[in-house]
This record gives C-alpha cells, structure tokens and sequence, in this order.
C-alpha cells in the first residue's frame, strides 16, 4: 500500500462510537505499512531520495486531515523531483576499480552503477598478485560488506547525504545497434547508454581514452576518474624566481638569512610562469633572487620550515662522492639531499638530468663515508619496457641484476677511479669493489614486491622510477620508513609504463603535490639534460 492510498483510508476523525475505533485502527494500520515501504524505496531504489525524504514521508503520514496529508504529499513530490533532478548515475568502469578500490565511495550524494560485466572481470583480476588483483579483492570485499545493509541490484544507500551504489543488470536495449555486444567493453557501455536514454543524468567514468571516445559518438557525457589526480601541467616545482634590490641579495649573503617580509615589495614567478608572493613559498622551496638593476647578479635562498625565513644556498664546497652540481638545480637537489633534517626528496626531471646519479652519490656519501647511516638502499619497479622477455633463470639476485642494471652502472660510475678521484682507489677492479659492497651489506638492491610489512630504520632509501608505482604503492612504501631513515623518490612523469597510470594519477606527482608544504619533505623539477652532450641534443631535438 502507498502512501497515497494509506491517506485517503483515514476517515472522519469526528466519527463517534465503534465505527471510529474501527477506522482509527485501520488508519494507523495502513499509515505504518505505507511509512515501512516508504523507507524500503529509499533505502533501496534506485530512484529513491536522500534519508531527509523518508522522514519528510513520515509526516506527511502522521497528519490528521486530508487537507493537510494532500499538502504534505504534495512536498514530499516536489523534494523527490528536485533531489532526481541534481542527482546523477555515475557508470563505473573496471580499470577505475583497479586503480582505486575506493573509488564507488568517491561520489557522495550521487549514484553509482556497476555492470554486472565489471564484477565478472573483477574476478579475473582477484588471482593476481600485484596491485590489481589487490584492489580487485579489495572491492569485492567492499560489495560483499553493503550486501547486509541492502540488495546490490536495487540499490544500498550507504552515507548521511543519500549516495547510493548500485550493481546492474547488463540488458543491452533493442535498438542500441551501433555496439558489437560481444565485447566486455561494449557491455560496459550499454547500461549507461541505457540509463543515459531514460533521461537520466548519466556520466561514465573511466580510464580508456577509447572507452571515452565512444561515449562521445554515443552521446554520453564521460570523465576520466580525477579523485586523486593532480594537475601536471601546474605540479609543484620546487623553486620561483623573484626580482629584488641589490641591498636584498647583499643581506642574504652578509646576515646569513632573510626575513620572508622583504620579499613582499615586487611578486616572483614560477617557472611554468604562476605569480608567487611571499606568503605563498612553502616549506624547503628554493628562491632565485635576480637584481633588478644587474641581471647578472643572483643569489639562491630556500625556506627554512616554518621559521619565516629564508637562508642563502651556497651548493657543497666538496665534491659528493665525486660529483658537482652543474646547474642551478641540481644545487638546489643535492641541497635537499645532503641535508639531514629533511626525510623525504622528491626529484623528477627527464633522462640524464641526474636524478639518480645524485641521489645514489649522496646516499654513498652518508653511507660509506661519513657513516652517519647503517645501509643504502636501492628500489625499483619491475615494469619491462616494451614486450617482457619472459622467466629469467638463476636466484633471485641474479633475476634482479637484469632490473638493477642502469643502478649497477651508476653506483660503478661513482666508484670508478675517473670519477671519485679522492685517491682512495685500490688496486681492485670497479666490479669487485661493487661485490665487496653489497657481500658487507653496506649496499643492498631489492624489488619493491617484498617491502610490504617491513620496517626500515637508519638507512638511506631510493626508490627509483617511481612514477610507475600507483599512490596507494607509494603510500605503502614512504609508510615503511622507520627513525632515522631518509627516502628519495626518483622519476620521470613523462615516461610511464605502467597502463593504468598517466602523468597526472601516477604516486610520485601524487607524493610532490600532496607533501607540499611539509617542512620535513622538500622537491626539485630538472630540466636540464648533463649526461652528454649527445644526450641533451636527443633530448631537446628527437
């Protein structure tokens, strides 16, 4: 019974004797069937409103004249009518599970749908061992829990603000011709084309750039999945440049830190060309100081925290184990790593800006020189590039040396006689001084698959390539970091192998743009290419 006929079934309240009873008790009856069903459509349908609407429901119910039992039903018409009209049915495809298991709880008051195709190809993905299979299981996991609360295919309302998450039926409707339904994808996109007919506001949301295109010819409106995504094009560089007095400069120099007040007389810019003021540096920034009168004449400052200063940066006066900064910013980089206070770098730039030589040498310089750390320790994804050549035979540091090679030729750089030059050079070969190394322990190289549950103190930790690991990966690995522990994030977002992650949704330009700001976290952009000069020409011109 609904709410309508539960109204018109209340009689004459006046109606004295028996007969009154009689329709008293078949009113209020009636009026807790109609509230019961009431709150099953909302908890339940998909077309149901919020949870604020079933209480109006409930009192338009407990009226007591049909006069004002009309009024209230018509209120209760015109909120459902407003609530369909803002809601919208978000269709969700399987790569934007797998990339964020989290994400049917990213869309508050709205509706999710999840073809019934998506939860079969869930289960293909459970088995693996990587990070899909995980998010898989972790979403079926998260499906199975709303199952107590309500049925997947009518709808389960799951917060305060009425979001609803819904698994559908795949039923291709007769005329949808343009789709060869023999295809996962194409069932995928059938019940939003369904839902998208009906009228509905229907948005499908996925990662396949071709999934969207054919939304496109099909009419649908269709995003990319952008809850944890960051602008790629504005990231955080690390550094600005500002225009200043010849006397501003001189005092930096002169007093060995200036207050961030004197910047605030002419704004600085960033290097993608943003407007900077004095408020607006974040913690461990670096500032390029240009003289107005005399470009020729700079200084380099970064934030100190939050002291509201900023101090000068002069670049180490020693090599570090060999090496010496060639431009601005890898004195900016290696600024950032040499310094004890600040836990975690992040350095990207393209190939053969020094990222990983830079790191690696800091790394042994703590290490092996000044001993101030008990390991280093190096980490990269196993991400192939091009076709995969297969199983590799021996143990498993013999299948790592295959991944581990371009970190075998950085760390034999360092050693070489040509490049440390400090005439601590022995008469043992740069391989032999690699093996005696990593047999002390000193220097240790591991895949990232076995670092979960780990706890790392007292060393000095790279992971390189990271824009191929995802945010929850990198989130796993920082969390690992125990006291004393020093971390840096190497990569390149232009160079991304992983399929399911692009410049924007990759862990490492998720890592710099989330732990801006962090007075223990620091980053720097590279620009310049200082391999060779072979090298920076490909890089510039191919």
């Amino acid at each position: 019974m609904d709410c309508k006929s539960s109204v018109h079934s209340s009689g004459n309240p006046l109606t004295g004797g028996r007969e009154h009873r009689t329709l008293m008790s078949v009113q209020n009856r009636d009026r807790t069937d109609a509230a019961a069903i009431d709150r099953r459509y909302c908890r339940h349908s998909t077309y149901g409103a919020a949870l604020g609407l079933c209480q109006l429901k409930d009192r338009a119910l407990t009226t007591h004249t049909p006069h004002d039992a009309s009024e209230a039903r018509s209120t209760t018409q015109s909120a459902a009518q407003g609530a369909l009209a803002t809601k919208k049915y978000f269709v969700l495809d399987t790569n934007v599970l797998l990339h964020n298991p989290q994400a049917i709880f990213k869309f508050e008051e709205h509706e999710v749908v999840i073809p019934l195709t998506v939860i079969e190809e869930l289960d293909t993905f459970k088995k693996n061992n990587d990070e899909t299979g995980r998010n898989a299981r972790q979403v079926v996991r998260g499906l199975d829990k709303l199952r107590s609360i309500g049925h997947l295919f009518e709808g389960v309302v799951w917060n305060e603000q009425g979001g609803i998450i819904r698994v559908a039926r795949v039923e291709p409707m007769e005329d949808e011709r343009s789709l060869e339904l023999n295809k996962n994808d194409n069932l995928i996109l059938s019940v939003a084309a369904k839902l998208n007919r009906q009228g509905l506001r229907t948005i499908f949301i996925t990662k396949d750039i071709n999934a969207r295109v054919k939304c496109d010819a099909l009419g649908i409106d269709t995003e990319d999945f952008e809850a944890d995504r960051v602008d790629a094009d504005w990231l955080h560089s690390g550094y600005c440049s500002m225009q200043v007095s010849t006397e501003i400069i001189d005092s930096l120099y002169q007093e060995r830190q200036l207050p961030r007040t004197m910047l605030d007389i002419t704004p600085g810019r960033t290097p993608d060309g943003q407007l900077m003021k004095s408020e607006d540096l974040v913690p461990n920034q670096f500032v390029i100081l240009i003289d107005q009168a005399d470009s020729g004449h700079t200084g380099l400052a970064r934030v100190l925290g939050n002291t509201g200063h900023l101090i000068p940066v002069t670049g180490p006066r020693k090599p570090v184990y060999g090496i010496m900064a060639r431009n601005v910013q890898q004195t900016m980089a290696l600024d950032l790593l040499l310094d004890d206070d600040v836990k975690l770098v992040t350095l990207i730039g393209p190939a053969g800006t020094g990222k990983t030589l830079m790191a690696i040498a800091t790394g042994m310089q703590k290490v092996f020189k000044e001993e101030r750390l008990d390991k280093l320790l190096v980490a990269r994804p196993i991400m192939p590039l091009g076709r995969d050549i297969g199983y590799l035979p021996g143990d498993k540091d013999e299948k790592l040396s295959m991944w581990m090679q371009p970190i075998f030729d950085n760390v034999g750089y360092l050693l070489s006689t040509r490049s440390a030059g400090q005439g601590d050079a022995d008469s043992k070969s740069t391989e032999q001084r690699l093996d005696q190394l990593m047999a002390t322990g000193k220097l240790v190289m591991e895949p990232l698959t076995y670092i979960r549950g780990r706890s790392i103190p007292h060393q000095f930790m790279i992971i390189d390539e990271a824009q191929n690991l995802s945010p929850h990966e990198i989130k796993t690995i920082v969390s690992r970091v125990g006291d004393g522990t020093k971390i840096v994030l190497c990569g390149d977002i232009g160079q991304i192998d992983n399929p399911y992650l692009d410049a924007a949704s990759n862990g490492l330009a998720h890592a710099i743009e989330r732990l801006k700001g962090q007075t223990i976290a620091g980053h720097v952009t590279l620009s310049k290419t200082e391999r060779s000069e072979l090298a920076s020409l490909a890089a510039e011109v191919l």
